[in-house]
């Protein structure tokens, strides 16, 4: 598997594989797909890292770097929409693209990476520790949307 920064180019075809993250979920349109990543751009060192198997994307996940004051300004990170295309799971896909994310981060100088997830699902949340993640901290958040199912 070739893993890469999403292209213009690869916006149809991420945006259904976000399908497999829920397939209720209200559709994002190409034109608002295409805004959103040039508006990401914007945050050194952020990107849509995609999977590839020939010229399918299988696996993604978003890495958002954000400035920081504290720890002698070094920046952290944020992991989100990781995912796989259901076809593929269980080969080792998303933790290779989640292990290029982290080293991504580390490459910005990063002193953390964070990744929330909703699933209460044993088999996700083996999934994050043996991708190398710790669940350690307490996560609380505000929604404007109803989280995701499962």
């Amino acid at each position: 598997m070739k893993i890469r920064s999403a292209d213009r180019e690869d916006i149809a075809d991420l945006l259904n594989l976000y399908r497999h993250l829920d397939p209720a979920d209200k559709e994002t349109t190409v034109e608002d797909g295409l805004r959103n990543l040039e508006l990401l751009k914007l945050y050194p060192g952020s990107t849509i890292l995609v999977g590839c198997l020939g010229e399918a994307i299988v696996a993604s996940c978003t890495l958002v770097v954000i400035p920081n004051l504290t720890r002698g300004a070094a920046p952290y990170a944020l992991i989100e929409n990781v995912v796989t295309d259901a076809r593929f799971r269980s080969r080792g896909y998303g933790k290779a693209v989640l292990k290029h994310a982290t080293e991504a981060a580390w490459h910005a100088g990063c002193y953390k990476v964070m990744l929330l997830t909703g699933s209460k699902r044993p088999e996700v949340l083996k999934f994050y520790q043996d991708a190398g993640f710790e669940q350690n901290k307490t996560g609380f958040q505000i929604r404007r949307l109803p989280p995701r199912a499962g």
